[in-house]
């Protein structure tokens, strides 16, 4: 177990060092500091605001359980997409 722990911590660590490296090889003006990395890996380091962390984390409009992460590099996990899945949450209804 522990070294999972220092596989996916190195993992991390390159994730964030690649975003970094890709915004500073662009020219500063520009830089968006959110992007994809090769594999489609999204990053944004942006200041998160309260509706794209609802978004990321709990959004029942999104039947995707990974979304984008709000803040770093790699991905969010909608809790109400999972729960839904899971059973535990109701199905929505169709009109």
């Amino acid at each position: 177990m522990r070294e999972l722990k220092g596989a996916i911590k190195i993992i991390a660590v390159f994730l964030v060092a690649a975003a970094v490296a890709q915004e500073l090889a662009r020219p500063s003006q520009e830089r968006t500091w959110r992007g994809r990395l090769q594999f489609n890996v999204p990053y944004d380091f942006t200041i998160p605001t309260a509706e794209r962390l609802r978004e990321a984390y709990w959004n029942p409009n999104d039947d995707r359980i990974f979304t984008d992460r709000v803040l770093g590099a790699g991905w969010a996990v909608n809790l109400h997409a999972l729960l839904r899945r899971l059973g535990a949450l109701p199905q929505e209804r169709n009109s």
